[in-house]
């Protein structure tokens, strides 16, 4: 899917589509924390900014390290392939979610169903792209399969795991 293409994660067309990604993920939380939140003394204006300082930190947090593991496991061609890839699928996931964030922010006062629908569909879809990320990268993962689960546990699922705990508690 992404042959012929420079793995140039920090291309000026892949860093505006990071914003994008960003807004639109944003929006969505935003919306997700206002409807089950509703008696937050924050101005709106300042809860957004937060949220996406938040979740921009977190991406760009996680890419560093990925990078620098990948420099220190001298990985550095096939890291950045994955993380291309990986940037590229959640930035068009981004894209995706940004009309219904829109519609949701502009006309329609979204309902508990529709904001789970559309979290779950953004589970469901990075869980989708990093299949197809592992399943194009499956030569690599069979031969250090090890090392791939370890990879999962400590870069893929604890940051979330840990995200959320930060959150609830």
């Amino acid at each position: 899917m992404f042959r012929g293409k420079k793995n140039k994660a920090f291309h000026p067309f892949n860093i505006l589509l990071f914003f994008v990604h960003l807004i639109s993920f944003s929006l969505i939380f935003f919306l997700f924390f206002n409807f089950f939140w509703e008696e937050s003394a924050l101005d709106p204006t300042v809860l957004f900014i937060r949220i996406a300082t938040a979740y921009a930190s977190f991406v760009l947090l996680k890419f560093g390290l990925e990078k620098i593991i990948g420099n220190v496991f001298d990985l550095d061609t096939q890291i950045d392939s994955y993380l291309y890839q990986k940037i590229s699928y959640r930035n068009f996931i981004g894209l995706i979610l940004l009309i219904p964030s829109l519609i949701f922010i502009y006309t329609y006062t979204p309902t508990a169903f529709s904001l789970y629908t559309i979290v779950g569909i953004l589970v469901l879809s990075n869980i989708f792209s990093l299949l197809l990320i592992y399943r194009e990268n499956q030569s690599l993962i069979t031969a250090n399969w090890f090392y791939f689960i370890l990879y999962l546990c400590a870069l893929e699922i604890s940051p979330y795991i840990i995200l959320y705990k930060v959150i609830t508690i």
